[in-house]
């Protein structure tokens, strides 16, 4: 989850809205890469959730990696919520979660590096006090009340919200995970061939990134249940945004969909004040309920703006959010799939060219399938393993034709981080599959085992 935005002022016409979009606009020499990645943090002896304070706990991680590592403290009502360093910054999700959120990076290899310090720094901290992290798009056995809500303001409003709307709005905050990456675009233009292509793909990083098929002690009947509790969570601001294929679509389409998303929150002084259900539009016409007679900021809206969690969101870079949060191998290997498909422009051509004559229904269709059959999925036709490999081979040619270096040069290009997701097209199988397989094979039924083999 985001932390409050800052900057900007005061908000005078609608105008301002999609221009605050495009000044994201950046040539492609400033494109940069950031990668985020969330991880459930437990008690390695009891397999139990983190709670927030205590001699094991989320709070004595944050004040490990803050001492050892010479991390800037974040602090919400007196709460250590967070971490900042170099352009990067550390976060707590709603049920604990920590999630690196990376500093923007010129290259795979680099943002690579920065994921690999952060969690020989995490593992070095969680060692030593009997901690553990395990990458997963869904808690395996935890139920609702084992999970602490964390102390933070923005927390507890959305908790409240998502009894509301929805049916799976407190299991996406308290038992989900994620790992995306995020990315610059250089036009308008530019941003909607990518928006469209990030869209109607999302579901092929769903699927080859799938490996939640555990919930609550058992298995759950899906590859992706955390795709699954995204369809279900609130649908205003949610799902896979069919009006940005349409002709026309821009900055200004996209600042029309994000005023009807209801708000949460208005953020003044360091606390959250509570705006659930109400209206941005009426904020900018000084008739919001929560603060009646103010107007609101630039970084009102960009606050406003991280409460939308369509698959693939707007900013002033475009967030990829249909993946399985994962193993270490795996974080490396989500920007190297988006990074070779978009930022390439023949790459990013015959990306756009796969999926430019699907229509909404057939998106859907592969968004829910992906969730529930991973590569195993065909909707109309179409193979998911097939579709899957063709994007990988754009990806290839893609991160060829950038042609970025790494190891002082040993590595030509980027190229390598697609390994392990080749090898789940060569085998058919995503982690899911590999995780069933053991759950029904050698790990005789006992989900426990599911720790020590894929924590970090």
């Amino acid at each position: 989850m985001s932390i409050p935005q800052s900057g900007g002022g005061p908000i005078e016409s609608q105008t301002q809205l999609a221009e605050y979009l495009e000044a994201g606009c950046k040539p492609e020499s400033d494109w940069r890469i950031g990668t985020e990645h969330e991880k459930f943090g437990y008690l390695t002896d009891t397999h139990e959730p983190l709670p927030y304070d205590g001699p094991r706990s989320i709070r004595a991680v944050l004040e490990g990696l803050q001492t050892r590592y010479g991390w800037a403290p974040v602090e919400e009502a007196g709460h250590l919520i967070g971490l900042t360093k170099d352009g990067a910054n550390v976060s707590l999700e709603p049920g604990g979660a920590l999630e690196l959120s990376g500093a923007p990076l010129e290259t795979i290899h680099q943002t690579c590096d920065e994921v690999n310090e952060h969690l020989r720094e995490v593992k070095s901290i969680s060692d030593a006090i009997g901690v553990g992290f395990i990458g997963l798009g869904a808690a395996p056995e935890w139920l609702h009340d084992d999970v602490p809500l964390m102390p933070k303001g923005r927390y507890k409003l959305m908790d409240s919200y998502m009894g509301l709307v929805g049916t799976s709005g407190k299991t996406m905050m308290r038992r989900t995970c994620t790992v995306q990456v995020n990315l610059d675009f250089g036009s308008e233009a530019d941003m909607v061939k990518k928006m469209r292509v990030a869209l109607a793909l999302q579901p092929v990083a769903t699927a080859l990134f799938a490996n939640s098929p555990f919930f609550e002690g058992k298995p759950n009947g899906m590859k992706s249940y955390r795709s699954y509790v995204w369809r279900h969570l609130d649908a205003d601001r949610t799902g896979m945004l069919p009006f940005v294929f349409d002709e026309g679509f821009g900055f200004e389409h996209y600042v029309d969909y994000a005023l009807d998303v209801p708000m949460y929150f208005v953020y003044r002084d360091g606390k959250y004040i509570d705006a659930l259900g109400q209206s941005f539009r009426d904020f900018m016409k000084g008739r919001l309920p929560a603060l009646p007679g103010e107007v609101p900021t630039l970084s009102d809206w960009a606050d406003h703006l991280t409460t939308i969690f369509p698959e693939a969101r707007l900013k002033k870079f475009i967030e990829m959010r249909g993946a399985d949060g994962g193993p270490w191998r795996r974080l490396c290997a989500l920007p190297a799939f988006w990074v070779g498909l978009t930022y390439d422009s023949s790459a990013l051509d015959a990306a756009y060219d796969l999926v430019k004559g699907w229509d909404a229904p057939t998106r859907e269709a592969l968004r829910v399938a992906a969730a529930d059959q991973a590569l195993d999925a065909v909707v109309e036709g179409i193979s998911m393993q097939d579709l899957a490999a063709r994007c990988i081979d754009i990806a290839e040619a893609g991160l060829k034709a950038r042609a970025r270096s790494g190891a002082g040069g040993l590595l030509p290009d980027e190229t390598h981080f697609l390994n392990a997701l080749k090898e789940s097209i060569d085998s058919g199988k995503v982690l899911a599959d590999e995780m069933l397989d053991h759950y029904h094979g050698d790990w005789n039924g006992d989900l426990g085992r599911i720790y020590a083999a894929y924590s970090y």
